[in-house]
């Protein structure tokens, strides 16, 4: 990874497309928040945003969505410069914050109609674009209610309607499932999957790495402020796994995998007869042949899959180089 921001654009890739960002840092006095991240999402896909707290996700969200310009780095939007051009690249963008934080006193609507006025749209049509997202968000009912009365999860939701409401090119979200109920986040998925195919570049920032497993085409893994990898969604049929094997007769499953020579850790159910064995497999085509092997010695598997999620399993290999 670089650092400079002497960067020529030319030299970007995905620069004409997407959001490419490269060598960006950004201190706050004392604090260095981001010191040196590349990122890459492209159109089309929807990107995790993967890190623990204080990782620097939210600064960069904010320095993409160019409400915070950075120390060094450099950033294109649609290979648009967000520092030299900010409004051409608002015009491509929708941010949602991790709260809506604004207008309490307004409805939904005014809330939605207002923003729309701010994106150049006039009054008919940020109203008629204001109904369609909020029907979108499952908001209609509350439409003429005030923002400060709405619960998180509603509140979650009028902000992603917000967001959508200039139809960006780039979506850039912190942590919108945060405060939904379980059908809401459901929703959330399908729609953000449904824009990243019509050709949107999504980005999302999420804690829930169990439902960027199901969205994400891609992650970016950050730790102190720094990206350490990148990996995509198709990579799980090559990367190494735990997987959890359940059994009516673990002596049998032991017996089989000691002879088949792996490693496993073994935890018996309270009758002592069957129980988990879990187990380190080096990709989907050694854990296929490793249950094939174990259903031909006799052993009565129950049940045999992944102990974790793909971006988790990554997310805990990287624990070494996280706080």
């Amino acid at each position: 990874m670089t650092t400079g921001s002497e960067r020529e654009p030319e030299k970007l890739p995905g620069g004409a497309t997407g959001i490419t960002a490269l060598g960006l840092a950004r201190s706050f006095g004392s604090v260095s928040a981001v010191k040196n991240i590349d990122f890459h999402a492209a159109p089309g896909e929807v990107t995790a945003l993967i890190g623990p707290n204080g990782s620097g996700k939210t600064t960069l969200l904010l320095m993409l969505a160019s409400l915070l310009r950075p120390d060094a780095g450099t950033i294109r939007i649609h290979g648009i410069d967000p520092i030299k051009d900010p409004r051409a690249a608002r015009a491509r963008l929708g941010w949602m914050p991790d709260t809506l934080g604004v207008w309490e006193a307004l409805t939904s609507r005014e809330i939605l109609v207002t923003m729309g006025a701010l994106y150049g749209l006039n009054k008919a049509t940020a109203r008629i674009r204001a109904g369609e997202l909020l029907e979108i968000v499952n908001l209609t009912e509350l439409a003429d209610t005030p923002a400060r009365v709405l619960s998180r999860g509603q509140s979650q939701r009028l902000s992603l309607a917000r967001a959508l409401i200039n139809d960006p090119e780039v979506l850039l979200l912190d942590e919108p499932a945060s405060g939904l109920d379980p059908g809401a986040r459901v929703q959330l998925r399908t729609l953000l999957r449904q824009l990243a195919t019509s050709g949107k570049t999504v980005v999302i920032s999420s804690h829930v790495l169990v439902e960027l497993d199901e969205m994400a085409d891609s992650a970016v893994f950050l730790t102190k402020g720094r990206s350490v990898r990148s990996q995509r969604l198709d990579e799980a049929g090559t990367q190494g796994r735990n997987y959890t094997v359940t059994s009516l007769d673990l002596p049998a499953l032991r017996r089989a995998l000691e002879a088949g020579n792996v490693d496993a850790v073994y935890v018996s159910n309270f009758e002592n007869v069957g129980g988990d064995a879990k187990v380190k497999v080096a990709g989907e085509t050694q854990a296929a042949a490793l249950l094939a092997s174990l259903v031909a010695a006799g052993v009565p598997v129950t049940a045999f899959a992944p102990s974790s999620g793909l971006l988790e399993e990554t997310y805990l290999s990287l624990e070494d180089e996280m706080p």
